[in-house]
C-alpha cells in the first residue's frame, strides 16, 4: 500500500511515525511505502509562541527540522501539493512531480487571518508566528499602563489561547508594576467568555477575582485605529491602548481552491476520521484540516493520528479498520506565569477544568520539552 501523508505538522508527523513502526515489516519487503509531501523543511511548535510573547522563550528553541523527526523509511519532499486529483488517486506538486498513492492523509493545519476583519491586521498584535510572538513581545514590554483590549475571532486554533493570553499579560504587567495603571478589557463573541460551556464557569471567576473586565456578544467588525477602537457588529465600540487579537481563522488555501471544503475545513466522519462524499474511502482527515465541531488543538491533531494509524496499520495486516475516534482533546490551561490547569473531554464527556496549580504549570513546560518526543509518536 502507498500512503501519502500531506502536511508535515503535529497530525501528519505523529501518523507517519506510529505508521512507520506499526508496518515496518511490510515497509522492508516492499510491502507498503509512506511518502510525506510539506511546505517547509522545518517542523514548529506552535503553542510555544505563548512563551515567546511572555518573553520566556526564543524562537529557535521551538523549531526543528522536519526530516530529524521522522522515522526511517519515510520518504520526505518539501514540495507542497497544488492540486488533488482525488478520483485519480494522485497530487500534483509545485514541482509539478505527481505522487500516487492508494492511501492519502490530509493535515494541512491552518492559518490566521487578521487581514479578514479590517484594521485588525495594522493595529494589534498576536502570537500566532515567530515574528508577531516577538513582536508581541517587544509592545507588551514597552507599554506604559493603560487598556489591554483582547479581541477574538472564530473560528481559531489553540482554543484556550484567549484565556491564556490574558493570564498571562496580567502576571507579566504585575511583575512589571503597572497593574494600578493598566485595564484588561476581555471581549468574547458569544454569550459566554470562552466556547465550552465549563471552561467557560472556571475563568470567569478566575476573571473576577483578578479583576479583569469582560465583554461577550462581542462580534469584532472593524478596528478603527486612528481612534483607538474596536468595533462590533453588535454595535459596540471598546476603546483600547494596546490591542491583542487571536485573529479569526480558515483551513489552508490549497483546501479551498481544489474545492476539497468550505473555508479550507474538509468534511470529515467524526468517527473514521475518512473524507465525507464520493472519494472519501481512500482520504483521512487529521488536525485543524477537518470540520469537526471540536477544538482545532495540537492534542486533537494527536489522538486522531493514533486512531488512524492504528486503522490503516490494521488494514494493511487484516483488512480492516480496528477502532473508532471518539473526540478525544486535552489541553492545558496556562492560568498565569506560575499555575495551569487542563481541560480534557470528548463527544461524551464535557471538560472539568480544577483550580489551577503550581504542579500542572511545571508539568506543562515538562511537556514543552518532550513535545519533539511526542511527535515521534514516542508519548
Amino acid at each position: 500500500m502507498r500512503v501519502l501523508v500531506v502536511g508535515g505538522g503535529m497530525g501528519g508527523t505523529i501518523f507517519a511515525n506510529l505508521l512507520a513502526r506499526r508496518i515496518q515489516h511490510e515497509m522492508k519487503t516492499g510491502k507498503a511505502r509512506i511518502t510525506m509531501l510539506s511546505a517547509s523543511h522545518e517542523h514548529v511548535y506552535q503553542p510555544g509562541w505563548l512563551y515567546v510573547a511572555m518573553g520566556r522563550a526564543t524562537p529557535d528553541e521551538l523549531v526543528r527540522e522536519q526530516e530529524s523527526l521522522l522515522e526511517s523509511g519515510i520518504e520526505f519532499h518539501v514540495d507542497p501539493v497544488e492540486e488533488f486529483h482525488l478520483a485519480e488517486n494522485h497530487v500534483k506538486c509545485k514541482s509539478g512531480k505527481v505522487h500516487e498513492y492508494d492511501l492519502i492523509v490530509i493535515s494541512t493545519g491552518s492559518r490566521p487571518l487578521p487581514e479578514k476583519i479590517p484594521g485588525l491586521k495594522e493595529n494589534s498584535i498576536n502570537c500566532y508566528t515567530a515574528d508577531d510572538a516577538v513582536n508581541f513581545f517587544k509592545q507588551l514590554s514597552d507599554f506604559k499602563g493603560g487598556r489591554v483590549v483582547v479581541t477574538v475571532g472564530l473560528p481559531h486554533k489553540c482554543p484556550m489561547i484567549p484565556l491564556e493570553l490574558t493570564f498571562a499579560m496580567h502576571d507579566f504587567i504585575k511583575d512589571r508594576g503597572l497593574l494600578d495603571k493598566t485595564e484588561f478589557y476581555y471581549t468574547y463573541p458569544i454569550g459566554r467568555v470562552h466556547s465550552l460551556e465549563n471552561v467557560a464557569k472556571w475563568a470567569a471567576p478566575e476573571f473576577d477575582r483578578m479583576g479583569i473586565k469582560y465583554e461577550t456578544l462581542f462580534n469584532m467588525k472593524e478596528v478603527d485605529g486612528k481612534n483607538a477602537e474596536v468595533l462590533s457588529e453588535e454595535g459596540g465600540a471598546v476603546k483600547y491602548d494596546l490591542l491583542v487579537a487571536v485573529p479569526p481563522h480558515k483551513g489552508q488555501e490549497v483546501i479551498e481552491k481544489n474545492g476539497l471544503g468550505e473555508n479550507g475545513w474538509i468534511p470529515t466522519h467524526r468517527a473514521s476520521l475518512h473524507m465525507e462524499g464520493e472519494h472519501g474511502k481512500n482520504v483521512i482527515i487529521l488536525g485543524d484540516t477537518t470540520n469537526l465541531p471540536i477544538s482545532k488543538a495540537g492534542s486533537t491533531a494527536h489522538f486522531e493520528a493514533e486512531t488512524a494509524a492504528e486503522n490503516v496499520a490494521a488494514v494493511i495486516k487484516i483488512g480492516r479498520p480496528v477502532r473508532s475516534y471518539d473526540g478525544k482533546v486535552f489541553c492545558f490551561i496556562e492560568a498565569g506565569k506560575d499555575r495551569a490547569t487542563y481541560a480534557m473531554f470528548d463527544y461524551q464527556n464535557p471538560p472539568q477544568p480544577k483550580a489551577p496549580t503550581g504542579a500542572v504549570h511545571a508539568f506543562k513546560m515538562a511537556y514543552n520539552k518532550l513535545y519533539w518526543a511526542s511527535a515521534r509518536g514516542l508519548l
